[in-house]
């Protein structure tokens, strides 16, 4: 199957414009598109992706998840049918939604600042609080999402460790932060986590205040503070973290390219040409963009000239999509700045998420021929699903999801149970546990019967059976002369106890006799002594 680069977006009305939004999946190379979801209008940061993926060589569909800001719904939508899959019902309208690399929990933010914790396959929500003091605006997943970060409207961003929001002990506690970055002045308005493994790991927050902060999480501290002309709406980090873009909230709608590395300008050594990173020093290292040369200012921002409402990088790095408020997807070329080409299916709606991503290969009306089969799986909600129009020839399972919680159950927790699709195991597998050649019966055979020979002298015998036969012959000699000799042991057993028995009676009645012997002399001699008196 060839690997092909998509664009997902989900669109939602503006203000001049009426009718629902939709998720629509675009070829990044044309701009064509590729299938359509409708029936949705998620805000800005209310949309989650899971991309699908082949878990022991069994494909497991990927599943898309929009709040709705209206009501207390959550739309789910999978890649094999452009209709709602299933429709959640929530505690209260959420304000942000986001769900981890591995699509096993989903998290909620509610614009009374209270976070939701569920897990996607059974439902159950595990933790549920109060998070911030006003309306949260952004959730991020750390890369191996061991922790979860939010942004709020009172300008803080609380970082918070999954495995204690999980913790049963820890359930009747209020849930205290990792940490707390608290360095900004005004509401958050995104978060962008970089590479590694929690805590060793950095993250770029950006506010209505005109800043963009790094942060390093293993030391809880600030390292840098990018400071621009106009407040920032969204952010991309570069997945190798060389650079990142800032877009404005003005409607120029202007995009920051921000290096996070320079090169080395050592006048002492007249050494050129290296490179070093750019901040680190700490909450006094300020870094104003815009003021530096002119010239090589300019060569650092993109012009869109319409409000930026999302932002996202391709996966290889090397094009910048920016999504406006008027529907419009426009593609750069990160070395040049140079426009590629728009994508203006969306016209009069607003660009609310964007992201890139491999074509799903159970898109419908695309699937692919190539998953195999008759590897059939658990749909959403527990039923099979099948590949759409496309015909994949088989059923693709797709990840299972449950309706969520609206409160917290510690008897569902107990209990605990998750749908789970299980790989096809391979025919062969079961018989190549439990095969036994004969080559290796005849060795562990010799290895028991004659344990003092050396591997070296057993490896032959166990390769020619015939080599076995005399020693068998053998040993049935050797069983028979043992059978012999014991049943001589035991006759002569047999004598001896009978002799010992009798001999054992005879003296019990010589005794008996005796004693009544000496009854009648007593006797006797009683009578003599009565009649001589």
């Amino acid at each position: 199957m060839r690997l092909q680069e998509v664009v997902l977006c989900s669109t939602a009305p503006s203000t001049s414009t009426s009718g629902a939004g939709a998720i629509a999946l675009h070829d990044i190379s044309t701009g064509s598109t590729l299938a359509s979801f409708k029936q949705t209008s998620p805000a800005v940061q209310c949309t989650a992706v899971v991309n699908t993926t082949v878990l022991d060589g069994t494909p497991q569909g990927g599943l898309i998840l929009t709040s709705q800001p209206d009501k207390s719904i959550l739309n789910v939508y999978n890649f094999q049918k452009d209709q709602i899959a299933l429709k959640i019902v929530l505690p209260e309208k959420l304000s942000c939604i986001s769900v981890d690399a591995r699509g096993e929990f989903c998290a909620g933010g509610t614009a009374q600042g209270r976070i939701y914790l569920w897990e996607i396959a059974s439902g159950i929500m595990y933790n549920s609080w109060d998070a911030h003091y006003r309306q949260i605006t952004v959730l991020r997943f750390t890369s191996d999402g061991a922790a979860l970060l939010s942004g709020s409207e009172d300008s803080g961003v609380s970082v918070w460790s999954v495995s204690r929001l999980l913790d049963d002990e820890l359930q009747n506690d209020l849930p205290s932060p990792y940490t707390t970055l608290s360095d900004h002045t005004l509401p958050i308005t995104d978060i962008a986590c970089g590479v590694g493994p929690f805590p060793s790991c950095r993250v770029l927050t950006s506010s209505v205040d005109h800043s963009v902060k790094l942060w390093d999480l293993y030391s809880k501290t600030l390292l840098t503070t990018f400071h621009f002309p106009h407040s920032i709406c969204c952010l991309t980090w570069d997945v190798t973290e060389r650079l990142f873009f800032a877009a404005s909230s003005t409607s120029e709608g202007t995009v920051h390219q921000v290096n996070l590395f320079r090169k080395r300008n050592d006048h002492g050594s007249q050494n050129f040409g290296g490179m070093e990173a750019v901040g680190g020093a700490g909450v006094s290292d300020v870094i104003r963009i815009g003021e530096e040369d002119p010239r090589e200012a300019k060569r650092r921002v993109i012009t869109v000239g319409e409000p930026i409402a999302s932002l996202t990088l391709s996966l290889t790095s090397s094009f910048l999509l920016t999504g406006t408020s008027t529907g419009q997807i426009h593609i750069h070329d990160i070395p040049s700045h140079q426009l590629l080409r728009t994508i203006s299916s969306h016209k009069g709606f607003s660009i609310t998420y964007l992201t890139t991503m491999l074509k799903p290969p159970d898109l419908i009306g695309h699937a692919s021929l190539s998953l195999g089969a008759g590897s059939a799986g658990v749909g959403v909600g527990g039923g099979a699903t099948s590949a759409g129009s496309g015909g994949a020839g088989g059923e693709i399972g797709v990840k299972p999801i449950m309706p969520f919680q609206r409160m917290k159950e510690p008897r569902a927790r107990d209990a605990h149970e998750v749908v789970m699709v299980l790989p096809v195991q391979d025919k062969l597998s079961m018989s190549s546990l439990t095969s036994y050649s004969p080559a290796e019966l005849l060795r562990d055979h010799e290895f028991f019967v004659n344990p003092s020979a050396s591997p070296a002298s057993s490896t032959p015998r166990a390769a020619n059976p015939t080599l076995l036969e005399p020693k068998v012959a053998e040993l049935e000699d050797e069983v028979a002369k043992l059978r012999e000799q014991l049943g001589k042991a035991k006759r002569v057993n047999d004598v001896m106890w009978e002799t010992v028995v009798k001999k054992v009676v005879k003296q019990g009645k010589d005794s008996d006799g005796d004693s009544a012997k000496d009854k009648d002399d007593g006797r006797a001699k009683k009578r003599g002594r009565v009649d001589s008196s």
